[in-house]
C-alpha cells in the first residue's frame, strides 16, 4: 500500500500571518476571515464586519479585473469600441456602491424612540420603491412594499423615512423576493418589537420579462404577517382592504 506524502497527513493551515493576508487579494482576506468565524456568505447575507477600511476600493478593482475578463470572453473590442472602454469600472462600482451595496454596509443609523404615548392603532407605511437584483440571473426585481405595524406599550417607534432606508440596505443584495421580504422583517421585528408586524411586496422580475418566457405582463406579491395580524383575521383584513384602497 503506497504511503501517503507528508503533505496529505497535514490539515491544511488555517492560520496566516498579517504579512501572508496582506499579500492575499481583499475578496480572500474577506473570505478567510469570515470562514475562520464560521460565518455565512450568500448573495443576500451582510458582510461589512469583516470588511476593513480600504478594502472596498480594492474589491472594486478586483471586480473591475473580473468584468474585464468578461467582455473580452463575450468577444467585444473594449480599447476600440468608446462606449465599453470603461464599462467593466462602472459595473464594478454599481454593484459594490449601489445595487448589491446592502451586503458591504452597515445597517443605517436609525434613532429609536419610545412609544410614550402608547400608540396600540395600525400603521401603515408604503408604497416604498425597492430595488433588488434576482441571485439566480442577477437581473434586476423592481417593486413596491408596505409595511403594517401594530405597536404595543413597549415599542420602539421610528422615523417614516427610516422604514425605507432599512428595506432599501435590506434590498440591495442579490437575492429571490421570498427570502428579501422575510429578512426585512427579521429586522424590523428586533428594532421595533410590535405587537404585529405585517409586509407586502409586490415586483416585477426582470428575469421574467427580459429572458426565458418573456413574460412583461407578470408580477410576483408574497408577504409576510407575524403576531396580531397572524393571529386577527379582523387586523389582517384591514390592512390588506387599506392597501387595496390605496392602490385603487
Amino acid at each position: 500500500m503506497p504511503r501517503s506524502s507528508p503533505s496529505a497527513d497535514k490539515p491544511p493551515r488555517l492560520l496566516r500571518t498579517e504579512e501572508e493576508l496582506a499579500r492575499m487579494p481583499a475578496s480572500e482576506r474577506i473570505r478567510y476571515r469570515l470562514v475562520g468565524a464560521r460565518r455565512r456568505y450568500h448573495a443576500n447575507d451582510n458582510i461589512a464586519a469583516y470588511v476593513r477600511e480600504g478594502e472596498i476600493e480594492e474589491l472594486k478593482a478586483e471586480v473591475q479585473a473580473k468584468m474585464q475578463e468578461v467582455l473580452q470572453a463575450l468577444v467585444i473590442d473594449t480599447e476600440s469600441d468608446h462606449n465599453t472602454h470603461e464599462t467593466a469600472k462602472r459595473v464594478a462600482k454599481m454593484y459594490i456602491d449601489e445595487v448589491f451595496r446592502g451586503r458591504y454596509v452597515p445597517m443605517p443609523a436609525v434613532t429609536e424612540f419610545p412609544n410614550v404615548a402608547r400608540l396600540n392603532e395600525l400603521m401603515i407605511v408604503g408604497p416604498i420603491t425597492v430595488r433588488s437584483a434576482c441571485s439566480h440571473h442577477m437581473c434586476p426585481i423592481f417593486g413596491k412594499l408596505w409595511i403594517g405595524i401594530l405597536p404595543n406599550e413597549h415599542s420602539n417607534l421610528i422615523g417614516l423615512s427610516k422604514y425605507t432606508r432599512i428595506a432599501d440596505w435590506v434590498m440591495s443584495r442579490p437575492q429571490i423576493q421570498e427570502e428579501a421580504v422575510t429578512m426585512l422583517a427579521n429586522e424590523l421585528q428586533q428594532r421595533v418589537r410590535p405587537d404585529g408586524l405585517a409586509i407586502v411586496m409586490e415586483a416585477d422580475h426582470f428575469c421574467m420579462h427580459w429572458r426565458g418566457v418573456k413574460d412583461s405582463d407578470t408580477a410576483m406579491v408574497n408577504s409576510v404577517m407575524r403576531g396580531a395580524f397572524l393571529k386577527d383575521a379582523n387586523l389582517r383584513r384591514e390592512f390588506l382592504s387599506l392597501l387595496s384602497r390605496k392602490n385603487g
